[in-house]
This record gives C-alpha cells, structure tokens and sequence, in this order.
C-alpha cells in the first residue's frame, strides 16, 4: 500500500518504545545494590512520583526513565559494601 497515511498510522509513528526498565533507571530506589535484579521491588523515587510512593519491580518501565550511570552504581555498591562492613 503506497497511498496516503491513514490517521492511525501517523499517531503509532510518534509511539516510543523505552529500552530500558527500573533497574537501570536512576530513580528506582532499590534496598540491595550488591544484589538487584528484575524481580526486586523498590520505590521509584522520581520528584515527580514520590508523593504517591510508587513501588515498582526492577523489570517495570515508564516515560520517566533515566539511565543509571555506571559510577553512580558503583557508589551505591561502595556504600553498601562499607554498611555490610560494620554490621560484620
């Protein structure tokens, strides 16, 4: 069909897939950094969510998404780490 673009069509043009999901995202709240994955459940802690104190799991995704960086994982991880240190 090489004819006119029907309505549909145009508006499913401007749809947005996200590629990522909540456990990547800077603004999933997880308790367990050395240990997150998919199925752990956090608060999303997004300025403009948290008032509603949405729990998500790490396999979640929303328009809000913002990739963690990779030092910023690692600071969390060293954070943790240094927690488990003095329990221990």
């Amino acid at each position: 069909m090489s004819g006119p673009e029907s309505e549909l069509q145009k508006r499913l043009k401007g749809i947005q897939w996200q590629n990522g999901n909540c456990l990547s995202c800077i603004w999933f709240a997880t308790k367990e950094p050395l240990n997150a994955d998919l199925f752990d459940r956090a608060k999303c802690i997004h300025p403009k969510l948290k008032p509603y104190q949405l729990v998500v799991s790490g396999r979640d995704w929303c328009n809000l998404y913002e990739e963690i960086k990779q030092k910023q994982i690692e600071h969390k991880q060293e954070l943790a780490l240094k927690a488990e240190e003095k329990v221990a």
